[in-house]
């Protein structure tokens, strides 16, 4: 254990701290609109205990108008964010496809329960990531990011607000219902530690164009309302690079390719793959999300068994990291556990043509150690 000051944590306050000090750290306020729900609800009511540190935690009449709060909060300069389960993120899509063709920060926190529809409120479940990936209309990629356990839930979060900010786009915040309501010990951080946030509002007027692109990251310039010389539109319809409202063809194209290279340009931020085990053997176990402790206990099981077993445990879902494709071939076999029917291994088996298993597991409980040795044995077999 890392010396240090330490405290016990929930997800739900993990979450809340790390948007707070994303806050602090970048110098934007924070201004979060949330709607009651399970089991979201709790980030909602911890934010309101930080009105001394500027923060503005908004009960707002329903989903639709948390989020455009959000999304007019990052218009505006602060730093916005807006939180829900699964049915909330429902009736979010369309704001958050908005955030998108605005090319805003914007913070979406899915606390993720068993579904569809109501489904079992009080139960988790990992069976939102193909919603978050592709549930909007049109070409409309958005970052995903996922904590693996309840303390994780303040540095996951945190590295979402660097990235909206310097990427200038919505990113999503992935936790689940055991998480969020999970306690675990956190090292509280030094301010010193956190990475930098870095925020450059556009104050020159001088060749200033709304949609011209930094040649890196192809975040466009954040210009603050009200500034002298940057008036520009701003919409949902789609843009040319100078902010007018365009139908040509080609431009469409063009900026719905600009947006989806963005999105794959995050990849450069993301930080080598780390296995539990030996770089490459007979089997590699993927996960995602809250599984990650239960499905280390397994492989090291295993290991201590002779198996020649791995884990690794994904943090960035998209972009996807980009030594994942030479992870995999080192491997004979891959298999990826979810509390869901299979939706992280339908996109690794689409992206990289590799022939992985699955565990699925939709009871609105989480794996226990036994289940992922067994599918492991089964596997291997």
């Amino acid at each position: 254990m890392i010396s240090g000051k330490y405290r016990k944590i929930t997800g739900s306050k993990a979450t809340a701290l790390g948007l707070v000090a994303a806050s602090q750290k970048s110098g934007l306020q924070l201004i979060y609109g949330g709607y009651p729900i399970t089991p979201a609800s709790e980030i909602l009511h911890e934010l309101a205990g930080y009105k001394h540190l500027g923060v503005k935690a908004m009960q707002m009449e329903d989903e639709i108008a948390a989020i455009s709060v959000a999304i007019g909060a990052s218009y505006s300069g602060a730093l916005g964010a807006t939180g829900s389960s699964g049915p909330g993120l429902c009736l979010k899509s369309e704001a958050i496809n908005l955030a998108v063709m605005a090319e805003l920060p914007l913070i979406v926190c899915n606390i993720q329960r068993a579904g569809p529809s109501t489904g079992v409120p009080t139960g988790t479940e990992q069976a939102d990531l193909l919603q978050m990936l592709f549930g909007r209309s049109g070409e409309s990629p958005v970052p995903v990011l996922a904590a693996s356990n309840s303390a994780d839930c303040f540095e996951t979060i945190y590295e979402a607000c660097r990235i909206a900010i310097r990427y200038m786009t919505p990113v999503i915040f992935l936790s689940e219902g055991h998480i969020a309501r999970g306690m675990e010990i956190w090292r509280i951080p030094n301010v010193s530690e956190l990475p930098k946030i870095e925020v450059h509002f556009r104050t020159d007027p001088e060749g200033f164009a709304p949609y011209q692109r930094d040649p890196v990251t192809l975040a466009r310039p954040w210009a603050v309302p009200g500034t002298a010389g940057l008036e520009h539109r701003i919409g949902g319809l789609e843009k040319d690079d100078t902010g007018n409202v365009s139908f040509e063809p080609e431009n469409h194209e063009a900026m719905t390719r600009s947006r989806a290279e963005k999105v794959a340009r995050i990849v450069q931020d993301i930080p080598p793959s780390e296995i539990f085990g030996e770089p490459l053997g007979q089997m590699l176990v993927i996960g995602w999300g809250g599984t990650c402790s239960t499905l280390r206990k397994a492989v090291e099981n295993k290991q201590q068994a002779g198996a020649s077993i791995s884990h690794l445990h994904l943090r960035y879902l998209n972009p996807l990291p980009g030594d994942l494709e030479d992870i995999l071939d080192r491997f004979d076999k891959v298999l990826i556990p979810e509390l869901n029917m299979g939706q992280l291994l339908k996109i690794i088996r689409a992206r990289y043509l590799v022939d992985a298993s699955g565990l699925g597991k939709v009871q609105g409980q989480i794996f226990r150690v036994p289940e992922i040795e067994a599918r492991i044995e089964e596997v291997l077999k």
